[in-house]
């Protein structure tokens, strides 16, 4: 077991959940991000490449005098690059979430140490689930927020966790589901708040990457200067820099994300553990062992 290891199975409070995430990102960054840009990388190239193309496509519709062949263009620019942006942002959030809880997983089995093969492989074993299930909860979430606002608040608690469900019990998606809602009774305000904290900080940190790209789009259009011109208000979406600015900032909110995937596993383990005492059984199993046996 290595000095730095951070136990998964056990009972925490809502400070050492949020201390242990960051304490995990600390001590695994390098490696974490290593198997998670081999495994997401390409899909995440993708998916970028296709934003920058999508917002490039608007040129033709705030230009002027922009020919009717140009505007037919670029909005068949614009239907292609969106088509593959969708399939490029499922893709990448299914395996993303995918990715670092099997990271975790690897790394509570292995007391310390992954393997990249076996993360791998059931990343993509499991892909088909993790897209099913995210349509379960995606649709789950909308529907409860459509009905009332409070619905959508209570489904979203328990629901956030049935991806941690899905990896760390092994279950189908839809067991997955429903399972979640068990695990989360009688603990839903303080799952809830755990979440609520965890959120304002990925918030928080996620719009800080946004202002650059604000910022530039206001000094294009002559904000600070007071003199707006048309022509620059109508071109700010086909600015190489703005486009650039944007990406970047699709990209750190993307892994500024998987801080609430790592806490929502460090809330699952909290959960389990009260519930199962999964860890507390293993460590007792182990008392006496030694690394030999």
């Amino acid at each position: 077991m290595k000095d730095d290891y951070i136990e998964f199975k056990k009972q925490r409070e809502l400070g050492e959940i949020l201390s242990d995430t960051f304490a995990f990102l600390r001590s695994q960054f390098k490696p974490f991000f290593a198997t998670y840009f081999k495994i997401v990388g390409p899909y995440l190239v993708v998916m970028l490449i296709a934003s920058g193309f999508y917002l490039y496509s608007f040129q033709p519709f705030f230009d002027i005098g922009s020919e009717p062949s140009d505007q037919i263009f670029g909005g068949a620019v614009m239907v292609l690059s969106l088509f593959v942006f969708l399939i490029s942002l499922v893709l990448v959030y299914s395996i993303s979430q995918s990715t670092t809880l099997h990271y975790i997983k690897s790394y509570a089995s292995n007391k310390g140490s992954i393997d990249l093969t076996e993360i791998k492989r059931e990343v993509y074993a499991t892909l088909w689930s993790f897209i099913g299930l995210g349509f379960l909860v995606v649709l789950s979430i909308i529907a409860g927020f459509m009905a009332c606002v409070i619905p959508g608040v209570y489904l979203y608690v328990p629901l956030v966790l049935s991806f941690s469900v899905l990896v760390f019990d092994q279950k189908g998606a839809t067991d997955a589901y429903g399972y979640s809602f068990t695990l989360i009774k009688d603990e839903w305000w303080i799952t809830f708040a755990t979440l609520l904290v965890i959120g304002i900080i990925v918030g928080i940190a996620s719009y800080a990457f946004n202002i650059p790209a604000a910022i530039y789009s206001w000094m294009k259009m002559g904000i600070f200067s007071g003199e707006l011109d048309a022509e620059t208000m109508t071109g700010n979406f086909v600015d190489p820099i703005y486009i650039l600015l944007n990406v970047l900032s699709t990209l750190a909110s993307l892994l500024l994300n998987l801080i609430s995937v790592i806490a929502a596993a460090f809330v699952y383990f909290n959960l389990n553990e009260k519930k199962n005492f999964t860890g507390t059984y293993e460590r007792i199993q182990n008392l006496g062992k030694t690394p030999e046996n």
